[in-house]
């Protein structure tokens, strides 16, 4: 008996390349089926009036109308997991963060030249992208997209403290990371503990990832760079394609930014950070496992937390998809479980107990 196809595909891109070369790599899975492709978002709908796709994978600059106009339409009208596909330039990842932000579930990225190959090399982070995407919680895409939309106005220049903290919290997202993380560093007073933060998300994206958030939060946020302090009122989050570590340099907490394999599929990788944090912070650490796919970060968080952190993960309900927290719970690494509008008000209760 053949295996069912349940997953249903509209492919969105302006390039005949890349629908041809996506759809081949989607279809070749027996649990997904491209229902079709277009080149334009009106065109798109068109089609998918006639039959409704389980996940739309989305470029950003087409004809006629842009990615983001069609996601913002779409959400209003018929929520739908969206896999945005979109090119590794600067510009394009502010604007894909923008994606996001308005309920997009993942990136793929491609370059400008060579993309039929790229997407060849890319074809197992393509299928799992869209059988995560598949599997989101859509309630929890537009409920951490309303916590996320509050607007914060800078009364005064920002500047991390410059005293030594022994306070540190790390915190591991994927999949629906961008969003809830915005949720929760928004809500943060200047004066939170250091914290360093992995979100799965590919290169030349983390930089303007760190930059949007800098522009919304009252502490500061940055990519991470190699031998940066981590103070008091600063967020450094891991560089897209490098590994981030916890070290000491004296006294004083740094982050050291590396190659390396992929661990877990991922660079950065959660568990990288969390075993590096156990390792060098211990009791003063905290640990933080948010929604994403996979599980990556539940045996960082059980060293974590066997070394005396206090650890927390994101509920079911709140997670656009609960792999990572879930995995995190059945290795036992989790002293409580909240929901994302929960998160924020745990880490400053719990970081003064420390």
């Amino acid at each position: 008996m053949s295996v069912a196809r349940e997953i249903k595909v509209m492919v969105v891109d302006d390039s005949a390349v890349v629908r041809k070369v996506m759809s081949a790599i989607l279809d070749r899975d027996p649990e997904i089926r491209v229902i079709g492709t277009a080149h334009d978002p009106i065109f798109a709908i068109e089609k998918m009036r006639r039959e409704w796709p389980d996940v739309v994978t989305l470029d950003v600059e087409m004809p006629r109308m842009d990615g983001i106009t069609f996601l913002a339409q779409l959400m209003a009208e018929r929520p739908t997991p969206v896999v945005i596909c979109s090119s590794l330039t600067t510009k394009n990842a502010e604007t894909t963060l923008q994606a996001l932000a308005a309920g997009a579930v993942s990136i793929i990225t491609k370059p400008s030249l060579g993309v039929e190959g790229f997407l060849r090399d890319a074809s197992d982070d393509l299928v799992a992208a869209v059988k995560s995407a598949a599997r989101a919680n859509m309630g929890a895409v537009q409920r951490s997209a309303q916590l996320s939309s509050r607007t914060h106005e800078r009364t005064a220049p920002r500047l991390a403290m410059a005293q030594t903290t022994e306070r540190i919290v790390a915190i591991g997202t994927s999949t629906g990371g961008t969003v809830a993380l915005e949720a929760v560093l928004t809500e943060l007073p200047r004066v939170s503990p250091g914290i360093v933060i992995v979100q799965h998300m590919p290169e030349m994206f983390t930089a303007a990832f760190a930059a949007r958030l800098d522009s919304l939060c009252e502490i500061t946020i940055q990519e991470a760079r190699n031998g940066q302090r981590v103070l008091p009122g600063l967020a450094l989050i891991a560089p897209g394609g490098k590994h981030m570590q916890l070290a000491r340099s004296g006294a004083q907490y740094i982050v050291e930014v590396k190659d390396g394999p992929p661990v877990n599929r991922h660079r950065p990788s959660v568990d990288v950070l969390f075993r590096s944090v156990a390792k060098y912070a211990g009791r003063n650490a905290m640990g933080v496992i948010m929604t994403g796919m996979g599980d990556d970060g539940a045996r960082g968080l059980r060293e974590m937390r066997e070394a005396g952190a206090y650890t927390l993960a994101q509920d079911e309900a709140s997670c656009v998809v609960y792999g990572m927290p879930r995995e995190a719970v059945k290795h036992g690494a989790v002293d409580r479980i909240l929901p994302l509008s929960a998160l924020a008000g745990a880490i400053m209760r719990n970081t003064r107990e420390l």
